[in-house]
């Protein structure tokens, strides 16, 4: 079975591999239709780790992925070949105390679609757990059902950050991720939501959306962003999604006395924090990985038509045209936010 393999750093190929393709009893076996590509994924592209995750041997890429069901194992009562489905790409231990506390995305035994070692899904097929894969309403795309993954990121972000309806937020990063994160902050009761970058074009497609107000921080002061959008009290919520360890410096200046920074982004390097300062205005410090139990209501988001992410779908690429695709990814063309890989022929 053909699949984008990453043999080593800097090199992808589109090669015949052999994958796991027995159907388990509670399992469903999954045509896919159309896949993201992942900041995560390129840079194993490029630097061929990420943290402790190292790429040791070839992996498949990608992990945002939609298609349709064209098997099911004996148990599964909830799908049915010829759905439609999304996939949430991490199975975790649902026996381990991480799942019992609900908070399985941080279970050391949890295995991630290309995360070393495990392979990813830029292939014709793969199995997944029924308890993991989600029917897609009528009215939503392939297309719209591999933005869920990285959607139900920002959804597991407002959650955390408790946020109150008619809070004013700030996303650093005005990336995938950061756009993500805003909208979900909006969906989740932000009466606004302020997003910092330096890049004009990125801030232009977020600055489509209404609620978000764009601030480039090479022309403006983020502080005195948030200063005039707020009376001089400072954002509710701060959302810190860039990774860039230059931001904070500002972080907790930004963020009002008693309110929350909650931390997406990774840093490529210890950042330096203020804790004297975030103890002085007794700032809630939360941080976010993956998701646990939004799934299903980043989905419902999307599709009741309160969230749309159709215009951050930059351009969609053949499967034959793969390795293009990530080409292109690693560039980080300034007017990119989505690139996506279509597996299928389908145009649906």
């Amino acid at each position: 079975m053909q699949a984008l393999v990453l043999e080593r750093v800097g090199e992808l190929t589109l090669r015949d591999i052999d994958l796991p393709q027995t159907v388990g009893p509670d399992d469903v076996k999954i045509a896919l239709h159309t896949v993201g590509v992942c900041g995560s994924d390129v840079h194993y592209y490029t630097h061929g780790a990420i943290g402790d995750y190292i790429v040791k041997a070839p992996m498949v890429l990608g992990h945002e992925g939609a298609g349709t069901v064209v098997e099911v194992g004996r148990n599964v009562t909830t799908l049915k070949a010829g759905d439609r489905v999304c996939m949430e790409p991490g199975i975790p231990d649902l026996s381990s105390r991480a799942s019992k506390l609900g908070i399985y995305n941080v279970d050391p035994a949890v295995t991630f679609w290309a995360t070393p070692p495990v392979h990813g899904i830029l292939t014709p097929f793969t199995v997944h757990p029924a308890a993991f894969t989600y029917k897609l309403p009528d009215n939503v795309s392939f297309a719209e059902g591999a933005m869920v993954e990285p959607f139900a990121v920002g959804m597991q972000a407002a959650a955390r950050a408790r946020i109150v309806p008619g809070d004013v937020a700030v996303v650093t990063g005005c990336g995938t991720i950061g756009i993500m994160v805003a909208l979900a902050a909006l969906a989740g009761g932000c009466s606004k939501v302020i997003v910092s970058d330096v890049s004009a074009e990125k801030l232009k497609i977020a600055g489509g959306y209404a609620g978000i107000v764009p601030v480039n921080v090479r022309e403006k002061n983020l502080l005195d962003a948030v200063k005039a959008e707020t009376d001089g009290w400072g954002a509710d919520v701060v959302f810190e999604a860039s990774g860039s360890p230059k931001v904070y410096e500002d972080l907790l200046r930004v963020v009002r006395p008693g309110g929350a920074l909650v931390l997406i982004g990774l840093p490529p390097d210890k950042v330096s924090f203020n804790v004297n300062a975030a103890i002085a205005r007794e700032v809630r410090i939360e941080t976010v990985f993956r998701y646990a139990n939004v799934f299903d209501r980043a989905l419902a988001l999307i599709a009741s038509g309160k969230v749309n992410l159709k215009p951050l779908i930059s351009e969609t690429f053949a499967f034959k045209d793969s390795i293009a695709a990530f080409e292109r990814a690693a560039k980080g063309l300034p007017t990119d936010i989505k690139l996506q890989i279509r597996v299928s022929p389908e145009k649906a």
